[in-house]
């Protein structure tokens, strides 16, 4: 076996149904009295009753996060925080709501309790991105990591099942590139295939029945494996063009990574053999790219960069934003098969060949 470093971040795992019943307890462990409770506008109205549970500890409910944390409301938040008399954050929802959080977080060192209700993975990692002037740039500090995780899988029975999908193979291309990562070892591998399997496997019985619990557990268990594999290892390719097509073209994250995965796996097949064997047999098929692909088919994702606002005219030029400042990859990056991975991914094509 060869030589390898392997960092374990401290972490915290409640999991299970009804775990959100433990929340007041989980900040009273951390030692604090006043929570911010985060969340989208969109779940405000949910977000409250896990507030009212707080009683005494609850300091107010900032519901204003978006996609790709603009700085403009990360400086807003860390604001409301200050004046509220704030000691901890609790995110409750998706990337955005814990991307938010971890920006208050990066200045102020509050900690951060994290409750999950998509597959993003975000809760177990060190990594923050955020935007500013149409340009997404991320970062690693530990002092963003999420204290505490409560997996719930209750709390997510009612995500719609177009964006379960969307959301779970997010967390799949976390695994992926994990999985052919230059700083990457046995463990994170481990972690990686067991988090395709788990996800590919709990994806389709998502869709067919949304309130399956066990089903939602089973998503949940591989987006937490998802996030632990990919925390402590170099983004690649893929993440590099999603942050470019969300960051400056405003597309929606979780939509934008499944349609691009397929694509960015086939950029990589021939110099990441290993990590394509392992993901092919995670997925239980003879090709990664294509079996990504089939099963991203088999649950009714939007294809094409065309059908979630891509401007064609865009291509170009994000082509060429991904290629000035590159992520390490195991293909080497360059204009004109970035160019071309993604007019694939505009128009949705099979990546075969």
């Amino acid at each position: 076996m060869k030589r390898f470093d392997y960092t374990g971040l401290p972490m915290r795992v409640v999991f299970g149904a009804g775990s959100i019943q433990r929340l007041s307890a989980e900040v009273e462990r951390l030692g604090a009295k006043r929570a911010l409770v985060l969340s989208t506008p969109g779940r405000s109205e949910s977000v409250a009753e896990v507030a009212r549970s707080l009683g005494s500890k609850l300091a107010g409910i900032y519901a204003k996060a978006v996609m790709h944390v603009p700085v403009e409301v990360a400086a807003d938040a860390r604001r409301v925080a200050l004046e509220l008399g704030a000691d901890c954050c609790i995110a409750v929802g998706g990337g955005s709501t814990t991307g938010l959080g971890k920006a208050i977080a990066l200045t102020s060192g509050l900690p951060i309790i994290a409750v999950p209700t998509t597959y993003s993975g975000s809760e177990m990692t060190t990594i923050l991105g955020m935007t500013e002037g149409g340009r997404k740039s991320t970062l690693r500090d530990p002092k963003v990591l999420p204290k505490t995780v409560l997996y719930d899988p209750e709390l997510t029975l009612g995500l719609p099942s177009a964006l379960s999908a969307a959301s779970g193979m997010n967390a799949i291309a976390h695994c992926v590139e994990a999985l052919y990562a230059a700083d990457g070892n046995p463990i994170n591998s481990l972690q990686a295939e067991e988090g395709i399997r788990a996800l590919a496997s709990a994806l389709p019985r998502v869709m067919k029945a949304p309130r399956d619990v066990d089903a939602r557990s089973d998503a949940l268990y591989g987006a937490w494996l998802a996030g632990v594999s990919f925390a402590t290892t170099e983004m690649g390719l893929h993440h590099k063009l999603c942050h470019v097509l969300g960051g400056t073209f405003g597309l929606p994250h979780a939509e934008t990574h499944s349609i691009v995965l397929p694509h960015a796996a086939r950029y990589n097949r021939d110099a990441a053999p290993e990590a394509m064997a392992r993901i092919a047999r995670a997925l239980g098929v003879d090709d990664a790219p294509q079996g990504l692909y089939d099963l991203e088919v088999a649950l009714e994702l939007e294809m094409r960069l065309a059908g979630i606002g891509m401007p064609k005219e865009g291509l170009e030029k994000a082509a060429r934003i991904a290629t000035e400042s590159p992520y390490p990859n195991p293909s080497e990056v360059g204009y004109a098969g970035v160019l071309s991975l993604l007019n694939h991914a505009y128009e949705g094509r099979r990546p075969v060949g």
